[in-house]
């Protein structure tokens, strides 16, 4: 399925929702990251009151019964009230039960909602569930994705599953988990060179440790995110535009790096490791009208199809002053544009991150700029024959 076709510039105002979503945070990782030891560590905090976790049915976790207060067939529930529940045949009808659940008033209210996946597994079909489903878009929204990385095994695993490698680079936070497992006099260095890996996978992505004392894990997991129909929302951190201008300015010196074969990649195989995940983040200063976006969205879809790993931004529409257009898309479907009432600053830039993978960042950033261009002197070319049209008036 085409990015465009999930996509309708010209109903794009139907983007807003009259009611609120429920907020989803989507936590992934590789087999033994450490998924069930957070999950269970978040599980005894009072503050996952209002929380229900839904854990894939291939997921790593075991639940402490002793937590367990209540139960069913389907739904734990804990005694701080948390929900858990297993994902018993597809995503979108657990999640469908469960909102069913809490309006008829069979579940406790929950107000947020911790979905585990697989380890073997990679978020972007997650995404794009909540983005091209209509009956999830009404009820629910993506909050942010977590990935945990497994610092004593993240290169060799990197190396040798492109899923993983996939988690980081779909994550809007990262978590560096069993650093206390690395020789002392190993560990500083081995941060170093993960954080500096994970960057060039992800330069928006924030890295943390899962040990750091100032770190709330239930904090982090509850977080609200990013909300589109909420007045005066920021779209700032979400985007993080500053770190993809840092990543620019910076010379890679693995981009040419000779891709012969490696039985095991070397401390600085970056190229390597990161299996041909690049981002590149398209600025333009004038407004874009409806047709040349639509244009434009068609071209990226048609010439990066699967490749197209996640997309976001901000669009000035020539159509809309004043009033940005956010955009989000996973694996080239786009969901529906929603509206921002006002900018967040005074930069009305058209900014929009793409994150590919297979594609080499000159040529993905070439591309889009083409693309850019040709979208424009199209959309031109026909506001042109519009004015001459309309200037002919009706045939006699």
């Amino acid at each position: 399925m085409m990015m465009a076709a999930q996509t309708s510039i010209e109903d794009a105002r139907a983007g807003t929702h009259a009611r609120p979503r429920t907020p989803v945070t989507i936590i992934t990782g590789f087999l033994g990251s450490g998924k069930t030891s957070l999950l269970n560590r978040a599980l005894r905090a009072p503050e996952m009151a209002h929380t229900a976790v839904v854990i894939n049915e291939f997921g790593e976790v075991s639940l402490d019964h002793a937590l367990a207060a209540a139960s069913d067939d389907a739904v734990v529930v804990l005694e701080n009230g948390c929900l858990c529940c297993t994902v018993r045949s597809d995503l979108v009808g657990t999640l469908n039960s469960l909102y069913h659940a809490r309006e008829a008033g069979d579940l406790p209210r929950f107000d947020h909602v911790v979905i585990e996946t697989s380890g073997l597994a990679e978020p972007g079909p997650v995404l794009q569930a909540f983005l091209s489903e209509p009956t999830l878009d009404g009820l629910y929204r993506v909050a942010g994705v977590i990935a945990l990385v497994d610092a004593v095994n993240a290169t060799t695993t990197f190396f040798n599953h492109d899923e993983a490698v996939r988690q980081a680079a779909l994550a809007d936070r990262i978590l560096l988990t069993k650093l206390d497992l690395v020789a002392p006099a190993d560990a500083a260095a081995r941060e170093a060179e993960l954080r500096q890996l994970l960057a060039q996978i992800n330069p928006a992505a924030v890295i943390a440790r899962i040990d750091d004392p100032t770190l709330s894990v239930t904090a982090l997991l509850t977080s609200a995110g990013f909300d589109p129909a909420t007045p005066g929302a920021d779209p700032r951190p979400w985007l993080n535009l500053a770190a993809y201008d840092a990543a620019s300015a910076h010379d890679h010196a693995c981009d040419d790096h000779d891709d012969h074969a490696h039985d095991h990649p070397g401390p600085h195989d970056h190229h390597l490791i990161s299996r041909g995940i690049e981002s590149f983040c398209l600025v333009r200063d004038e407004p874009l009208t409806r047709a040349a976006l639509q244009f434009l969205l068609d071209g990226i879809a048609q010439n990066l199809g699967p490749s197209l790993l996640r997309v976001k931004g901000l669009l000035n529409v020539a159509e809309e002053p004043g009033r940005p257009a956010v955009i989000q898309g996973a694996q080239h479907l786009l969901h529906t544009m929603t509206w921002l009432d006002r900018w967040p600053d005074a930069d009305q830039r058209t900014r929009v991150v793409f994150i590919t993978q297979g594609v080499a960042q000159a040529a993905l950033k070439d591309m889009i700029e083409l693309l850019d261009r040709l979208a424009a002197r199209t959309a031109r070319a026909r506001a042109r024959a519009a004015t001459r049209g309309e200037g002919e008036g009706p045939a006699h």
